[in-house]
């Protein structure tokens, strides 16, 4: 396990190489959803980073994997409703700054792909891949995210257990800011329209998470958007329909340097 200390907060880092003489392009980081950490990820970005010719960088955000808890995470340390905007334009600037990492690709999954557009909106990238993303936020959304936090008394904290040093600290962070009636004013559509660089967004036909909606307004802000709707997809595209993510990642890529 790699940890950097970014604004006083220890993140849990794993680099990964680009494959043996490929040339130089810019690297995919990938940003992890509400749940997430590095480990979640299991090897899908080894698997697309040898695809595409890339290096890579995945990381889990503060709570999240063996990186820092959040003290007091249902009190004083809950967040706040813009946490994915500081994730965006505090945190991860600061992270790509000190690895040395300028243009990269973001991938970017459910919060993830939210942090990624936040992102691209105000910061050059190479290029930016979003899975089920979140612009703004739906009645599912928040009915699934209800039933997760039902889920998480009957067996869910265990599951999660395995991936997290602090399950309270990750699972509480995401659930009771989605579920605050502060947060369903959450939206990004406006940040959207200023993304200029390549642009894929991908959502399951099947997502509790989301309606196609989501993909459909970020298309509406930012025209040159590629879409990718899924049939038999659920909320996670790279687990649910790998080969066809895989392949609609590395076309989409092949022209980005």
């Amino acid at each position: 396990m790699n940890l950097i200390q970014i604004n006083a907060t220890a993140l849990e880092i794993r680099a990964i190489a680009a494959p043996a003489g490929t040339p130089a392009a810019a690297p995919l980081v990938f940003l992890h959803e509400g749940l997430g950490s590095v480990a979640m990820w299991r090897d899908w970005p080894d698997q697309l980073c040898a695809a595409t010719g890339r290096a890579g960088l995945v990381f889990s955000r503060r709570g999240y994997g063996r990186s820092s808890p959040v003290p007091d995470v249902r009190d004083t340390g809950r967040l706040a409703p813009d946490y994915m905007h500081r994730e965006a334009w505090e945190v991860l600037p600061a992270l790509l700054a000190r690895l040395g990492i300028e243009r990269p690709v973001l991938v970017g999954h459910s919060d993830g792909g939210t942090i990624a557009l936040l992102h691209a909106s105000r910061f050059p990238v190479a290029a930016c891949i979003v899975m089920a993303p979140h612009v703004m936020v739906e009645d599912v959304s928040v009915a699934a995210i209800a039933q997760a936090r039902d889920a998480y008394a009957s067996g869910l904290r265990e599951r999660l257990a395995r991936y997290h040093d602090n399950v309270d600290s990750a699972f509480w962070q995401w659930n009771d800011v989605w579920l605050s009636d502060a947060f369903r004013a959450f939206d990004i559509r406006d940040n959207c329209r200023t993304i200029t660089a390549p642009l894929l967004a991908i959502q399951g036909e099947d997502d509790p998470y989301g309606t196609l909606a989501q993909i459909d307004d970020i298309a509406a802000c930012a025209p040159h958007t590629r879409l990718l709707k899924l049939p038999d997809c659920g909320h996670s595209p790279h687990k649910d329909q790998p080969g066809t993510v895989q392949a609609a990642i590395t076309t989409f890529l092949a022209g980005v340097e």
